[in-house]
């Protein structure tokens, strides 16, 4: 390189946006994806041993950045293209590159493929024996799960590796390596408060590059501070905190709505706490524990519903994942209620840890599996159910000191007067 070029290199520098003067070049300046680095990803990185593979995860987790480490710790030749905009004859002479490359130089070649899903299957199928032979390391980026858009053949060809979010954390100490990084803002005569800091890595969401670029704009002002965000971000920074009590009095009132069966109002506080960038498993757990708390038995498929919607959140992730919350929360708010089973429970605990040595289970309950049980007496008197005519057969259950206790008590709500019913037919003298 001439001095007119590496002039020019080091102006292009300078004027790079913080976010990609921040890239991180090895796994050491890496932040976040601690799991899958200290697995066996990490272990093939360390030998140099680098398989094809997919990555797929959020925005702003570090995929292309990964790759371009991985390339670097090999010494391979990295290779970026962006799959919406490249076509098969783009593909075949890097592939007749990277194959004189190993032959000449022996230098693998990484080909990163941004947006691998929009590859069509032409595409696809074009690279297959190439990543079959090892003429090309294929590491593709996606943010869309691949099982869905990336064919079988090529799938099966790949190791695909889950980004997670990065999380505040991860991304706070991203920032703080901007600050006082030369290749940041170390020097630059800014002042920047530690508490901006923080509204900056909770409003970024798990994005490392937004993050990055708002920090960059308010240290345009010499003195980011939280009024700097604010009159930078306006009302897309809100009053919701999630560390302070408006965090908690929201979580109290979205569960006090389900509670009470105002579906409106659930689905208000659940758009308050998406809106204020609430994290998704918060959100989800206290759906759940609505669910088996305050509907319980009167319709159990409201846990049903609230599980399967926590689970299909995490899966497809927001902003999509708020059309699942809410089929979840409308369901909660509108079924039947009841807190009998939470109720009994707690009932029984109280009893277990003020009676631990009275509790023997009865004999005829207790466990035949082992030798020598029988002589105890052990399941000597049991009688099974389904000899029984209805499957039933009236027997002690509970300990001798609380042999007469009633821990749950169902109402006459929704599906829970079907189980009243059926335990009062049974049980003539416990529910009656």
């Amino acid at each position: 390189m001439d001095l007119f070029s590496a002039a020019e290199s080091a102006e292009y520098k300078k004027h790079q946006p913080l976010a990609e003067r921040m890239r991180p070049q090895t796994l050491e300046e890496f932040v976040g994806q601690e799991k899958i680095l200290r697995g066996s990803l990490g272990k093939m990185i360390a030998c140099g041993q680098i398989p094809s593979m997919i990555f797929f995860g959020p925005p702003g987790t570090g995929k292309t950045s990964l790759a371009q480490i991985i390339s670097n710790t090999i010494d391979g030749e990295f290779v970026r293209v962006n799959a919406a905009l490249s076509g098969i004859s783009e593909m075949r002479g890097i592939v007749k590159e990277a194959a004189d490359r190993r032959s000449f130089y022996h230098r693998q070649t990484i080909l990163f493929v941004d947006e691998i899903h929009r590859f069509n299957k032409g595409q696809q199928d074009f690279l297959l024996p190439y990543v079959e032979d090892g003429r090309i390391i294929l590491i593709g980026a996606t943010t869309e799960n691949p099982f869905f858009e990336v064919n079988a053949a090529l799938l099966s060809r790949v190791k695909i590796v889950r980004l997670e979010k990065l999380t505040v954390a991860d991304i706070r100490k991203i920032l703080d390596g901007a600050v006082n990084s030369e290749k940041g803002l170390k020097g630059k005569d800014i002042k920047i408060d530690s508490d901006a800091l923080d509204i900056i890595a909770d409003f970024a969401d798990g994005d490392a590059r937004p993050a990055l670029n708002l920090l960059e704009q308010a240290a345009f002002e010499k003195n980011v501070t939280l009024e700097t965000l604010h009159e930078m971000l306006g009302e897309r920074i809100r009053k919701y905190d999630k560390k302070g009590d408006n965090h908690y009095d929201t979580a109290s009132a979205f569960i006090k709505s389900m509670r009470g069966s105002d579906p409106d109002a659930a689905v208000y506080y659940l758009a308050k706490m998406i809106d204020g960038g609430e994290d998704l498993n918060f959100i989800s757990r206290r759906i759940v524990i609505c669910a088996a708390e305050d509907v319980g038995n009167a319709d159990p498929m409201a846990l049903v519903v609230a599980n399967a919607a926590a689970q299909a959140a995490q899966f497809v992730g927001f902003p999509e994942a708020r059309i699942l919350l809410a089929q979840a929360v409308t369901y909660i708010a509108g079924a039947p209620k009841s807190n009998a089973a939470y109720l009994a429970v707690d009932s029984a605990l109280s009893d277990v840890k003020n009676l631990k040595n009275a509790d023997e289970v009865p004999k005829h309950l207790r466990d035949t599996s082992y030798k020598g049980a029988k002589v105890f007496g052990n399941g000597q008197g049991y009688k099974y159910p389904h000899n029984f005519e209805d499957h039933f057969v009236s027997q002690q259950y509970l300990p001798d000191s609380r042999k007469n206790a009633n821990y749950y008590k169902p109402t006459e709500i929704g599906r829970e007067k079907e189980i009243k019913n059926y335990l009062r037919e049974h049980w003539k003298d416990r529910f009656k």
